[in-house]
């Protein structure tokens, strides 16, 4: 099945609103304007495959056959990774082959269906069998892939489903290196799909087989290009009817079209596209109003008048721009994108994250505040898109190219290969503004220059409409930022060098230099251990030992004022939301870990820095005390600082009142506390719409220390 197009067929929106075909013959007709409601029909069948597996860590010759005897290996489910321990203790980790086995039956009542096997992401290159028949290989650990298995499995039967996985360093693959564990495994979703032989194409480079472009969006009218790309598997030919219908998320149509019959030829595809219009739209509005119609396009055989497939996408309508006076613009309104840095990372989990954990992660980026996450450095799990879709999030999604490119053809296929999978698979999200070509080239030279060239033109060609950017470290004019549409800065002031007060003046420098460029600063943090702790530190040693939580929360307290005051800068990623393994770093006490994340690692700490953002973004009350894990006490002297979106604030200790303190900027303070022996009790209070917030922290000085001035 080579599912190549042999025609397309493009319908589109007339005067008067009556559809015309402009090509094959076609002509289209409106559906019935009674349909009020639509469900679309269940038609294709998804069966899980996560668990029951075997694992065996190494290479063994024969694996792949029926017969291997597995019967001393590792029993386990997938999501997986081998280097979940390994990979975040700051020793080498495991890059190397291991194998996976599983025993698969398939459901009679699938004889006759379609069959493919799909996994949602498998690091780094993948060899698949079924019953000792070599289906193909992936290579890139990041995006999703499929193989039609239809006549690898005999429904009713059992077959050995068998993975070679590999994660060894490869030159033809990016990424070649990074700040962060390249872990091992099939540790995403694995799953089996059944779809009828006339179908929505599935190895569309394993997208959806359906892409909704939006032409236009204003408030009174939003133009959609529904475009499907069909499959007829059958040996005859067949008469297709292709219809696209638009639905509120409760049902109600909006928008429903459909062609008139057109005959697709055996063992051959179609694209078919037709142009909807929507009156009135509600418009995905980011986290004000995160609205999402659903589209569905439905494959009927005419002759038997049966629908044969339903593909149904998220559809949010809206406009964005970027402007470089006042930065990102959503509906035409401007929008602050002030935002987080996201890995897929987890303690223990490692990479094989669950679909609870990756709501876990969004639940917190939600009560954080943020309006945008750049979902570093890689093609996401489509739970993440989904999540940011429904939160009404922006994102920023990008390809694994970092740090360095092998000048071949191979690393250049497999490079825009990846960022094709990226764009196709995730096409239809809304929350999806931005794809990343690149991060943090090392190399300014002129085959560098050429792959970023040809992957800012891959995204042109194949989504017009989304706009191309690239995190730069190598300078405001080098060449590496001259190739997307917007260019993005990673700028460590005062962690890597200069003072964190430097990013204002910088960002002020490019912004006159170049009052026409539009750019934003994609990674800026500083590392933290909230068990280490110091009274207003100055910049600790970035690889040292002792990465004290005050410093962190000071950076981001100067960072965040520096980037309010400038709305020039389209957006403001904070390098990182979770603390994350990189098992070469050893630095803060923490072997293993890069902990500039707002959030641990275990998710169990959000660091002070993390309510300074809270207190600045969200809507929600906050009042927080910081330094509140700095519990052992060895000087009397102290202050004390609070993050609160309230207007006033009060504070007590020991029963004592340290009075009322004002704010302008969210942070309030109390110079010149002393604590007395042994436990220490502070106990603010604030009114925040008209509600009484509270919050309490028990610091201990130890006995012996003078308490006196």
């Amino acid at each position: 099945m080579n599912e190549l197009p042999s025609r397309r067929l493009v319908l589109g929106t007339m005067a008067g609103g009556v559809l015309a075909a402009f090509a094959s013959g076609g002509v289209a007709a409106a559906s019935s304007a009674a349909v009020q409601s639509y469900t679309p029909p269940a038609r294709r069948v998804r069966l899980g495959l996560n668990s029951g597996w075997l694992f065996h860590k190494g290479d063994v010759a024969g694996a792949e056959g029926p017969g291997f005897d597995d019967s001393a290996w590792d029993s386990l489910n997938v999501p997986h990774t081998w280097n979940a321990q390994d990979g975040a203790d700051g020793g080498s980790y495991y890059r190397g082959v291991g194998w996976y086995r599983k025993r698969v039956t398939v459901p009679e009542n699938l004889s006759g269906m379609m069959l493919f096997l799909q996994f949602a992401g498998v690091n780094q290159v993948a060899d698949v069998w079924v019953d000792g028949v070599h289906l193909g290989t992936h290579k890139g650990g990041y995006s999703r892939f499929r193989f039609g298995v239809t006549d690898a499995f005999t429904p009713g039967k059992s077959g050995v489903l068998a993975v070679k996985v590999t994660n060894a360093p490869n030159p033809d693959i990016a990424p070649l290196s990074a700040d962060y564990t390249f872990q091992g495994g099939i540790y995403r979703n694995v799953s089996l799909h059944a779809v009828d032989r006339l179908a929505v194409r599935m190895l569309d480079y394993s997208g959806p087989g359906v892409y909704l472009r939006q032409r236009g969006v204003t408030e009174s009218s939003a133009t959609v290009e529904v475009k499907a790309t069909l499959f007829n598997n059958n040996s005859t030919g067949r008469s297709v009817v292709v219809r696209a219908v638009v639905t509120h998320a409760n049902g109600t149509v909006v928008a429903d079209r459909s062609t008139t019959p057109q005959t697709l030829t055996a063992n051959s595809g179609m694209d078919v596209v037709q142009t909807l219009t929507i009156a009135n739209p509600r418009r995905w509005n980011g986290l004000a109003d995160p609205y999402l119609y659903r589209a569905h396009v439905e494959i009927r055989d005419a002759a038997s008048d049966t629908v044969t497939d339903v593909v149904t996408e998220p559809l949010g309508l809206r406009s964005f721009s970027l402007d470089a006076a006042d930065g990102f613009r959503l509906n035409g309104n401007h929008l602050n994108l002030h935002g987080v840095n996201l890995h897929q990372d987890r303690a223990d989990a490692g990479w094989a994250v669950t679909d609870a954990d990756h709501e876990r992660d969004f639940a917190l980026i939600k009560e954080i505040g943020a309006t945008a996450v750049r979902m570093a450095h890689y093609q996401h799990d489509q739970k993440d898109y989904d999540l940011a879709d429904a939160a009404g999030l922006v994102v920023w999604a990008e390809i694994p190219l970092v740090d360095a490119i092998t000048d071949s053809a191979a690393f250049t296929a497999s490079t825009q290969t990846q960022l094709r999978e990226l764009i196709r698979q995730n096409y239809n999200h809304p929350s999806i503004v931005f794809w990343g070509i690149g991060n943090e080239q090392r190399s300014d030279n002129t085959p560098t220059n050429k792959l970023l060239d040809q992957l800012a033109s891959l995204v042109e060609s194949e989504d017009a409409e989304r706009i191309s950017t690239y995190a730069n470290n190598l300078g405001n004019d080098a060449g590496v930022a001259g190739h997307a549409e917007t260019t993005a800065y990673n700028k460590y002031f005062g962690w890597y060098g200069g003072s964190y007060n430097d990013l204002g003046g910088w960002a002020d420098k490019l912004h006159a230099a170049s009052p026409g460029r539009t750019f934003a600063v994609s990674e800026f943090g500083a590392g933290a251990n909230p068990a280490q702790h110091a009274l207003n530190p100055s910049a600790p040693s970035s690889g040292g030992s002792f990465h004290p939580e005050e410093y962190q929360a000071l950076l981001h307290e100067a960072s965040w004022k520096q980037f309010a005051a400038r709305p020039f800068v389209w957006g403001s990623f904070v390098w990182n939301m979770f603390d994350f393994a990189s098992d070469g770093r050893n630095e803060g006490s923490r072997p293993g870990i890069n902990d500039k994340g707002l959030v641990t690692r275990d998710r169990e700490t959000r660091k002070d820095a993390f309510y300074w953002y809270k207190a600045n973004w969200s809507a929600a009350p906050t009042l927080y005390i910081t330094s509140r894990r700095w519990t052992s006490r060895t000087d009397a002297a102290t202050e004390l600082k609070v993050y609160s979106n309230a207007s006033e604030v009060t504070a007590v200790l020991n029963g004592a009142s340290l009075g009322k303190r004002s704010s302008a900027d969210r942070i309030f303070k109390w110079t010149g506390v002393k604590l007395r022996s042994g436990a220490n009790t502070v106990t603010v209070t604030a009114s925040i719409d008209g509600s009484t917030h509270t919050d309490t922290v028990t610091w201990n000085l130890g006995s012996g220390v003078s308490t006196d001035g």
